[in-house]
């Protein structure tokens, strides 16, 4: 079982910046998708961005296309989502999820293993 582990998360204030991190177990033979979700009370969980480990394809969502980014770094075999110039609109449960495949996407079902997630809190 591959086992996903965000952390990073916090209190933030508007307009600051904020950088979450995810480590997952598996295996890296073959290219694969890793993306962020998040989920604010009362709302569903909603695509943030995504990346192809080995290509490095990626894609976001509108909310966030400009100020969110994603990188990964394969010594440490973690995947990072930097949070800029972030609003209150952005508080919400921020998960990680892999893909068994090379593919990307804003439907939940695409991935497999998914983490329990951190808070990203911003107010001022």
């Amino acid at each position: 079982q591959v086992q996903v582990v965000e952390s990073g998360g916090g209190s933030v204030q508007p307009g600051d910046s904020l950088r979450i991190s995810c480590v997952d177990s598996g295996r890296r033979s073959s290219d694969y998708g890793m993306a962020w979700f998040r989920q604010a009370p009362g709302k569903d969980r909603e695509f943030v961005g995504g990346i192809t480990w080995i290509r490095g394809a990626s894609m976001f969502a509108a909310s966030v296309r400009g100020r969110f980014s994603i990188s990964r770094d394969n010594a440490s075999n973690t995947v990072y989502l930097q949070l800029n110039s972030v609003r209150p609109t952005d508080t919400a449960v921020y998960y990680c999820a892999r893909a068994r495949r090379g593919v990307i996407g804003e439907d939940p079902n695409v991935y497999d293993y998914w983490g329990q997630g951190t808070q990203v809190t911003v107010s001022s």
